[in-house]
């Protein structure tokens, strides 16, 4: 996992400049178009590039979404159409960017991350937005389409998205990015309950292992929620057109489901140092009890070996009998009386020990 995953241009390359990555695409980009009022929804799944001019002069509302990393010259072919800025341009080119709102004359453009999931890790992907007067253009470089759901309200007939202006529309994609936020945390979280089994139970490497991608994981998701939620704030400050007071009562409700995911974020990242913690301390108790009963076995021996090197010293058997001899190692039954008296020290140690609670 990279720590760095910004696209970027080389350092001094003029503003605004559509330089194309270095590395072809791995899905070509599908543009898919939506046209909506009251009573009137027509989708088109798959449109070029050049008939996205005619839907401009509609009096419906259109939502144009570019899914996968599209080329400069989509990216051209569209600011020609939207009058997008360059420096936009550059932004949706460049991924990996930072969440934030840009405003020009009439039209804003968010840059907002959304969190997914790919082998058990936590990824972010870019999703760029463009709000007009009576239009949405989406940008979103990864391989699967996020904003189905939306499309399937889309196409209820009733569904408030159908009865409401262009803000609405941008509205429903931005809760949708920030309410990813949600499942992503519930995979954290039984992480964190897995986690704290096994460090109860077994902990070893790979449990070390697992804690520092969970703190990697959760620093990633709050280095996205913070500025996500600012962005959120800042288009729901922003009054009259294209923002509509009454989608700011919605946005408001987008805001505090993103100050709930960032509560959930700090706790997380509280357990996830605490479980740093009790796993350092519980290798160092693993390793104080191992020496513990080293500690015991050795001093057992001690008494065990000093009787054996006791009565090893055997020396001047062949020589005259000499008062001051062992006159054990003349005893017939000498040898399994010393097992005897090994076996009854070391029984007795034990059972002192086990009595004084040292293991």
């Amino acid at each position: 996992m990279s720590f760095f995953s910004k696209r970027y241009h080389v350092p001094g390359t003029a503003p605004g400049t559509l330089r194309e990555p270095p590395a072809p695409p791995r899905f070509a980009p599908r543009i898919g178009v939506i046209e909506y009022d009251t009573g009137y929804l027509e989708e088109f799944p798959d449109v070029a590039i050049d008939e996205c001019r005619r839907f401009l002069e509609s009096p419906t509302i259109t939502w144009i979404h570019v899914q996968g990393q599209p080329s400069a010259d989509i990216l051209r072919t569209l600011a020609e159409c939207f009058a997008i800025h360059p420096l936009a341009l550059e932004d949706i080119l460049n991924t990996g960017q930072r969440p934030k709102l840009e405003m020009y004359e009439d039209q804003y453009f968010l840059v907002l991350g959304l969190p997914c999931l790919a082998d058990a890790r936590v990824c972010v992907e870019q999703v760029s937005l463009f709000l007009g007067e009576n239009y949405v253009v989406s940008f979103h470089a990864g391989e699967n389409d996020p904003f189905e759901p939306v499309r399937k309200r889309l196409r209820e007939s009733k569904n408030r998205i159908r009865t409401r202006q262009a803000d609405y529309l941008l509205y429903a994609l931005v809760d949708r990015i920030i309410d990813q936020g949600f499942p992503v945390l519930e995979d954290i979280s039984e992480r964190i309950e897995n986690l704290e089994v096994e460090l109860l139970e077994h902990p070893g490497r790979q449990t070390l292992n697992s804690i520092h991608q969970l703190r990697r994981d959760l620093l990633l998701l709050r280095r996205l929620f913070w500025p996500q939620r600012e962005v959120v704030n800042l288009l729901m400050r922003e009054g009259g057109a294209p923002i509509r007071e009454e989608t700011q009562l919605y946005l408001r409700d987008c805001y505090d489901h993103g100050v709930q995911i960032l509560d959930l974020l700090e706790s997380y990242r509280d357990l996830s140092a605490g479980m740093l913690d009790v796993y350092l301390s519980s290798t160092s108790h693993r390793l104080n009890e191992i020496m513990r009963l080293l500690t015991v076995i050795s001093t057992i021996f001690i008494p065990l070996t000093f009787i054996v090197g006791l009565y090893g010293m055997n020396f001047g058997r062949d020589l005259p009998r000499s008062p001051w001899a062992m006159p054990e190692l003349d005893w017939y039954y000498g040898y399994p009386l010393v097992w005897l008296i090994m076996i009854g020290v070391a029984v007795a140690m034990v059972v002192y020990f086990k009595y004084r609670r040292w293991f």
